[in-house]
């Protein structure tokens, strides 16, 4: 398997999903969509907050620039919700052209970081690039049941119907 190639379809999926998610998202009236739904962080908004910090502001930094900024994972960074979903789509545009300039070595290597509590770490690269795009599929099926149980209809969100898709396109 080539693992470059592998990523580049995880971080179009990523992007495919946050873009069909979103759609369903700007339908739900501010009540349901600030409502506490019981999610790990209360709402819809709190957990597309929690997706910006943990997948742009921490990971992003981390794979693209080396860096690794003090963030707090339940941040607030942005109040607006049309902003937020522009940055969440802006943020997941940006994974591909990463991934596809990196040497086909680096995914055999580690990824050298700090963690949020200040503590130096070193893991394998692959595996953690894994964990980012899991991540976010973990919190979009959260927001898909918060929608459900909410009375909004959901969008399929499954890696194949993308392939699908892509697979029909001329």
């Amino acid at each position: 398997m080539n693992a470059q190639r592998h990523f580049a379809t995880l971080a179009r999926y990523n992007a495919w999903a946050t873009q069909r998610l979103l759609d369903v998202v700007a339908t739900v009236d501010d009540a349901d969509y600030r409502r506490d739904v019981g999610l790990f962080f209360k709402s819809i908004h709190g957990t597309l907050n929690h997706l910006m910090v943990g997948e742009h502001l921490l990971w992003f930094r981390r794979f693209a620039q080396g860096v690794s900024p003090r963030v707090t994972l339940d941040e607030e960074v942005e109040t607006d919700r049309a902003q937020l979903a522009q940055r969440l789509l802006d943020g997941a545009a940006r994974w591909q052209p990463l991934i596809e300039s990196w040497p086909t070595e680096r995914f055999d290597s580690s990824l050298n970081y700090t963690t949020t509590r200040g503590q130096p770490i070193a893991l394998p690269f692959s595996a953690t690039l894994t964990h980012v795009f899991n991540h976010g599929t973990h919190h979009r099926g959260q927001i898909t049941a918060a929608l459900t149980a909410l009375g909004h209809a959901c969008p399929e969100l499954d890696l194949v119907y993308m392939l699908q898709q892509e697979q029909a396109e001329p």
